[in-house]
């Protein structure tokens, strides 16, 4: 499954994230089919150069079935290239946490 994910780089206390299109399979800094954007999380969240991506490559893997993480879909919804997720777990979490208790 195609997944729209951050893929991290930078120096160690200053991290900085490629927005890319992968594989779910592959490592999460590991071989990505393309790069769509940019985000640094130490620039003040009035920045423009604080989330960078391109906007009609992500709808255009979205219509080819690429999903994105969490944290990413809370990035596009920022820029409101789709809704805002809801506040609170994943729903991953959940599901872990019913199969622990059960």
């Amino acid at each position: 499954m195609l997944r729209i994910r951050l893929s991290m780089g930078g120096v160690r206390k200053r991290p900085i994230y490629k927005i890319v299109i992968a594989d779910g399979r592959y490592p999460r800094d590991g071989k990505f089919i393309e790069k769509i954007g940019s985000y640094n999380p130490l620039l003040p969240k009035d920045k423009k150069e604080r989330i960078k991506i391109e906007a009609e490559r992500v709808k255009y893997w979205m219509s080819k079935g690429a999903q994105p993480t969490l944290r990413v879909s809370r990035l596009l919804g920022e820029l409101q290239i789709m809704p805002m997720p809801s506040p609170g777990r994943s729903k991953s979490f959940l599901s872990f946490t019913l199969i622990i208790f059960y």
